[in-house]
């Protein structure tokens, strides 16, 4: 039996294309949208419906030319879109499983970290408005 913690085979791929877990394993969804290498699934998991599609056309007996020239002007815009939207998605995930978006930059505040207190000890506390990257 899987443990309640983390997802079984089939709740794994619904979870992969916008299905919500159950409460129990927040901490794994946590760690899958906002741990190290979170980008990177997200990606391999935008890519590989896009690989399927491709597939037949691989099928069709032509030249490597031709196969190449069938399916990457397809597989481009899917690696492209991936990227570019990796951060919505994966906030958009945490709020659909009750988290907090701003875990999305999570890593790169703890990364950037020395840069802000360096300039807090230099100008003091940041004043006014907050922005929607400090929340």
């Amino acid at each position: 039996m899987s443990d309640a913690r983390t997802p079984n085979p089939w709740q794994y791929i619904k979870y992969s294309y916008g299905g919500r877990l159950p409460d129990t394993m927040s901490d794994w969804v946590r760690n899958d949208l906002a741990g190290r290498g979170a980008t990177r699934r997200m990606m391999v998991r935008m890519f590989i419906p896009a690989f399927v599609i491709v597939m037949p056309f691989w099928l069709i007996p032509t030249t490597l030319d031709v196969h190449l020239s069938m399916t990457v002007p397809i597989l481009i815009p899917f690696v492209y879109f991936s990227h570019a939207l990796n951060k919505v998605w994966r906030r958009h995930m945490l709020r659909v499983h009750n988290l907090d978006p701003g875990l999305v930059d999570e890593i790169s505040r703890q990364k950037k970290a020395h840069v802000h207190r360096a300039y807090e000890e230099r100008y003091g506390p940041r004043t006014g408005p907050r922005s929607s990257h400090d929340v």
